[in-house]
Parts: C-alpha cells; structure tokens; sequence
C-alpha cells in the first residue's frame, strides 16, 4: 500500500467518525431541548415541543453548509460563520440551562451540566474537523500543477532551437555585435523556426533539466504512469533527446512529486 492510498483509507474512516459523531450529537442535542421546551410552556403540544428545537438548530445546519459551500470555493463567508456560532452556542447554552427543569439549581450535581453540554460541543468540534479536512483537500487540490498545453511546449522548443538567441552570447562575450546585425536583431525566417518537426540536420538541440522535467510530468498525469521509455518517448516526440543520466536525474526529481499524487513511477522500464 502506498503512502498516498493509506492517507486516503485514513481520511475516509475519520470521516465516517465525524458524520457518526455529529449526527449521534445532533439527535441528543435536539432531544434534550425538546424536553426543555416541554417543561416550559409546550408540554400539553408534543408536536411544538419537538418543532421548537428545531428554530435554533437550523441555524446550525443552515451556517455548516454555507461554510462548506465557502470552503470549497476557497472564501470566507462570515453571514455562515455568524449563523453557525450562533446556533451552536444557543445550543450549548440552553442545554446547559434547562438542566433540572424547575428544580433550585444548588441541588443540581455539576456533572449533570456536563453532561448537558457535551453533545452541542462535539457536534460543534466535529464539524471544525470536517472543514479542516475539506480546506486541506481543495488546497491540495488547488496546488496540484495542471498540464501545459502542446502550444506552449512547442513554444518552449521553437525558443530553444532559435539561432539568433544561441548566436547572441556568443556576439556580447567576443565583442561581434555590431558585425551580427540581421542574426541578432532581425528575427528567423518562418521556413527556419521548428515548431513541431526536429531540427534539419545534426542533433537536436538540448532542454534544460528543468524543461524536461516538466514534459515528463505533463506525460504522467495524461498516462497516470511514469516509466524510462514513457519519458524518453515524451521528449523525442518534441523533438528532443535525453541521455541515460539525463533521464534518471530526471526520473528522480519526479518521482517524489508523482508518487505524492497516487501516480505509479517505474525506474526498470
């Protein structure tokens, strides 16, 4: 089992224990107040002493899936932030207070309070849980780099393989400048820039490690894998070669990135 899939395995049970914690909290929650309303004033009406809870819990409800909501956009929502504070502690507060009904609250033991209190606070710490994990999911996913369209790679190797910018250091470092005009200032004819066929004649030329790694990476989330000859036909198909060393070093700078995204990376083949 890979790190990444024992995250996920590990995720999802915390997250059945939240659902199961909040609903189990919730229902003691609501049942407590009901019992509350009906020792003052809707005992003879079962009907509104079960209903009545339910004007301050669904402000609860109402401000948790306005903050969802806005953790999935990456926003701040303070009318949810407001509507959920406000239910949870009305919550916490009239479950403590309605402990012992009309009995002289001295006589009432404090673990009697506690106990009150304890379903409202972990409903409340349970759904803080779940939007911890929410906001790291989308931020991760938010973070992910996306792959680079064929234009813009193309681009990259059109710029590479360009002759006045391989001539330009060459013409400041011998002091030729002014005897390269056109090949320095004038930029190449259509017929000689390469944007998707390889260079006519010689080798191509080389990328960079960088550039290099960034075609395999956008080969491995197109494929889902990265493998030696996946990479090595990824960069000849640019017009590209790449040597065994280059290749490996390569591999190496992708592989903790692509294995951290459940992407399987194969050094034998």
């Amino acid at each position: 089992m890979t790190k990444h899939a024992a995250e996920q395995y590990a995720l999802i049970a915390a997250g059945i224990v939240i659902v199961v914690l909040t609903a189990g909290a919730f229902w003691l929650s609501y049942a407590h107040l009901a019992e509350v309303a009906a020792q003052h004033g809707l005992g003879s009406s079962p009907v509104r002493r079960w209903a009545w809870p339910a004007t301050l819990d669904a402000f609860i409800v109402a401000g948790e899936l306005l903050m969802l909501r806005a953790g999935l956009r990456r926003v701040t929502d303070g009318w949810a932030i407001a509507l959920t504070a406000t239910g949870s502690v009305g919550s916490i507060a009239l479950n403590v207070a309605g402990v012992g009904g009309t009995v002289n609250a001295s006589t009432v033991p404090l673990l009697d309070y506690v106990v009150a209190a304890v379903p409202p606070t972990a409903a409340l710490l349970a759904f803080g849980v779940l939007m911890r994990q929410i906001h790291q999911l989308v931020d991760r996913t938010a973070d992910r780099p996306e792959p680079i369209s064929g234009q813009r790679t193309e681009g990259a190797v059109q710029k590479l393989n360009a002759p006045s910018q391989e001539l330009e250091p060459v013409a400041a470092s011998t002091g030729l400048s002014d005897a390269l005009p056109v090949a320095t200032a004038q930029p190449t004819e259509p017929s000689a820039q390469v944007s998707e066929a390889k260079p006519r004649g010689g080798r191509p030329a080389k990328a960079t490690i960088e550039e290099l790694a960034e075609i395999g990476r956008i080969a491995a989330y197109e494929h889902r894998k990265l493998t030696r000859d996946l990479l090595r036909e990824a960069v000849e198909d640019k017009g590209l070669t790449i040597g065994s060393e280059r290749l490996t070093k390569v591999m190496k700078i992708l592989r903790p990135e692509l294995e951290a995204d459940g992407i399987a990376v194969s050094t034998s083949g």
